[in-house]
């Protein structure tokens, strides 16, 4: 019988933190998970370090082939009731996951379910759900933000952060387009707020469960953008604008035409003024634009969710 959550991990030069998230996934008072791990060509001493844990299942890939379509092959490849999005530097507290099974047991109009994730010290806020800006930025609630029991009442957020993300099989496989459940054409970075915003076209909700903590080792943040290799900042950049290529309704983008155009200037500036490595994200999107529009009406013509309320100007609202 398959296990009830599929815990799937995929590595990328992650020896300095994935003992520690195994180690973690030894010590959850829930049992009825298996772990799968799909490495995307390290170069360190990943697999050595995996070694002691008890894994299912783990397959070193010979090349990087990007953190959505691992992942889509690990969801694809092993049945299950949940599966659980982790990223190998996190860390989960040991009720994380019995905390979210019985929060989406509970709600079966729920997706996705997001815990309260803190940064390594276990006093900042990394995440406590996907928010998202009128000008189509999407942001951590709470990021950076000293954790004082601001969050800690449970209720819905627009969708969680793929560090450590609960997803409901039947979810996924309603929002899976052409057979993937993140969206390819991402590689990795904002993949997760492109699956939140599916699932929420589709009627479907998300949920916050603050007793589940687990503490994150985020490297990619708005200002570390000058230090990221090039590669990180132009997927950033490509996906931003696949983001809304996909899901953007006509109504919404008429709402909050002016806050859009004037973030869209500022970006397409700054990449042409001072991120030339970036430009190609450009290109990737005209070249690509056939195929992208008929992805974008496939998920169109099924979503039915008015999401205007999610779309907020005031960052203000969100930090509560």
């Amino acid at each position: 019988m398959p296990p009830r959550v599929a815990v799937n991990i995929v590595t990328f030069n992650s020896a300095a933190d994935i003992a520690g998230c195994l180690e973690s996934l030894r010590c959850q008072t829930f049992k009825d998970f298996r772990i799968h791990i799909l490495d995307n060509a390290s170069s360190d001493d990943t697999l050595k370090a995996i070694e002691p844990f008890d894994v299912e299942y783990l397959v070193r890939s010979p090349v990087n082939t990007g953190f959505c379509k691992a992942h889509n092959e690990l969801a694809r490849r092993f049945p299950s009731d949940y599966v659980l999005f982790l990223n190998p530097d996190t860390v989960l507290g040991p009720t994380f996951i019995e905390d979210l099974v019985r929060a989406l047991d509970a709600r079966p109009d729920a997706a996705s379910a997001s815990g309260k994730l803190l940064r390594m010290d276990g006093k900042t806020i990394d995440s406590t759900g996907i928010i998202m800006l009128r000008e189509q930025r999407h942001l951590d609630r709470g990021a950076d933000q000293a954790d004082r029991g601001q969050f800690n009442e449970p209720g819905e957020i627009f969708g969680p952060s793929a560090a450590a993300a609960l997803y409901r099989r039947k979810a996924l496989d309603d929002a899976a387009i052409d057979g993937q459940y993140l969206d390819e054409d991402f590689f990795a970075y904002r993949e997760d707020a492109d699956l939140a915003w599916r699932c929420r076209l589709l009627g479907w909700n998300s949920i916050y469960v603050p007793a589940a903590v687990a503490r994150h080792r985020r490297r990619v943040t708005p200002e570390r953008r000058r230090e990221l290799p090039k590669e990180i900042n132009y997927h950033s950049v490509k996906n931003r604008f696949l983001l809304r290529l996909n899901n953007m309704t006509g109504d919404l983008y008429r709402r909050d035409f002016w806050p859009i155009t004037k973030r869209d200037l500022a970006v397409i500036g700054y990449v042409f003024l001072r991120e030339w490595s970036s430009i190609p994200a450009f290109f990737y999107i005209l070249s690509h634009l056939p195929r992208l529009l008929r992805k974008r009406a496939k998920i169109q013509r099924r979503g039915k969710a008015d999401l205007g309320k999610w779309f907020q100007h005031d960052l203000t609202l969100f930090h509560l």
